[in-house]
């Protein structure tokens, strides 16, 4: 997949994760689970609950590696988990995965546009 259309949004915390979320309804996120404010967990099941961001896949990123970690993460939800330090290559094929995923799912809105993760 081509990977030049890429436009990264960065926020400093998952309300505004959140907030950044829900008006430009990315077709990825990557979400950080040690945030201020409210952690990266909270902030996923948060739009998980959300009709317009439920279907958007969420790539948790964090330096917590313990299997247990890992497997509570991704059975609350996210689309996979990625821990620091990262290899670029197995992060390249995670989001090459969540951009077909997002762009093979139906959101409530069909609303698809140039590649963006927050």
């Amino acid at each position: 997949m081509s990977m030049t259309n890429l436009r990264l949004i960065s926020v400093v915390d998952g309300n505004l994760a959140i907030d950044f979320a829900c008006v430009y309804l990315p077709e990825v996120i990557l979400m950080d689970i040690n945030l201020p404010g409210i952690s990266g967990l909270e902030a996923m099941k948060i739009l998980r609950s959300y009709p317009l961001t439920a279907h958007i896949p969420i790539i948790a990123i964090s330096a917590n590696a313990l299997p247990q970690d890992i497997e509570n993460a991704i059975k609350s939800g996210f689309f996979k988990y990625i821990t620091k330090p990262f290899n670029v290559i197995e992060f390249m094929e995670i989001l090459d995965g969540a951009l077909i995923l997002s762009r093979t799912a139906s959101g409530p809105t069909g609303h698809k546009t140039e590649e963006e993760s927050i």
